[in-house]
């Protein structure tokens, strides 16, 4: 048997899309984002709500948090691309279903997903058993974060252009580099093209959380260090944008969780609302 059928999706990215999934699944109507498509991908049985980690009473302001990031930067990648920016790069890209979902505007760029070998392997069966394919403007471009090397080679190899403007979106992702690894890859990303536009996220240090929220972040926290891995890198919002500052980026925001909340969860009846200590950066070129 293949690597490429035996390699399985990291866990987090499972959780992920089983979030967006019951989001769709429980949550009051107008849903922050439609996405069952990666529940489709993960497969993951009929049981998949009793799942600890889906627990409704425990978990609900975690998925509150992955639907409004997701939908942040949809909205973000659907603006740039109205102002003719044609190329989006997805790093660490999971089960990310946007060229899926959104395919009247993804085809209209070049999308690249950046991930792990085996698991993209994975999803590359996964999406042409589900009858969905990867299209010519899709690129899936493995790459080891692990190994060392270059995940800038690896793009341009696929097609990507570094003369034109990009939308980069890196989610989930920042929090198990470590402050050094994060640098640099601010660092690289401030060296795209003029007009070019950074989303990220990252984590707030436990003290700055809700004091309501830290006993269920360290549940968290726990979990990832027995699952291998570990939380490595939180950042205070002054400390991330100084952190783009010097990397050269040449305008930098915070998007808070907030901003968010206020942007997509006011008024819900259901009253979902993200405060996991998650927050974004956003940075231009």
């Amino acid at each position: 048997m293949t690597d490429e059928q035996t390699a399985e999706p990291d866990s987090t990215a499972v959780r992920v899309a089983l979030w967006r999934a019951l989001h769709v699944r429980i949550d009051s109507p107008p849903h922050v984002l439609e996405d069952e498509i990666g529940l489709r991908l993960a497969a993951p049985g009929d049981d998949w709500r009793s799942r600890a980690d889906m627990d409704p009473s425990t978990t609900d302001w975690f998925r509150a948090a992955i639907v409004g990031r997701a939908r942040f930067i949809e909205d973000l990648v659907v603006e740039q691309a109205g102002r003719g920016v044609g190329q989006y790069i997805i790093l660490g890209a999971g089960l990310d279903t946007f060229a899926q979902r959104r395919p009247e505007i993804a085809s209209r760029l070049r999308v690249f997903e950046v991930d792990q070998p085996e698991p993209q392997a994975w999803k590359r069966r996964r999406l042409a058993e589900l009858g969905f394919g990867v299209p010519d403007w899709l690129r899936l471009v493995p790459f080891d974060f692990e190994a060392g090397g270059s995940w800038w080679d690896q793009l341009t190899t696929a097609g990507f252009d570094p003369d034109q403007p990009a939308v980069v979106a890196s989610t989930g992702v920042a929090l198990y580099l470590t402050k050094d690894a994060n640098a640099a890859t601010l660092r690289q990303l401030a060296s795209l093209a003029p007009g070019s536009t950074l989303a990220m996220t990252f984590q707030l240090p436990p003290e700055l959380l809700d004091e309501d929220k830290r006993a269920g972040f360290q549940v968290a926290v726990n979990g990832a260090r027995a699952a291998g891995t570990p939380f490595i890198s939180f950042f205070a919002p002054p400390e991330m944008l100084a952190m783009a500052d010097e990397a050269g980026f040449k305008e930098t925001r915070h998007v808070s969780a907030s901003q968010l909340n206020d942007r997509y969860f006011t008024g819900r009846p259901d009253g979902l609302r993200t405060s996991s200590g998650e927050e974004l950066l956003v940075a231009t070129t």
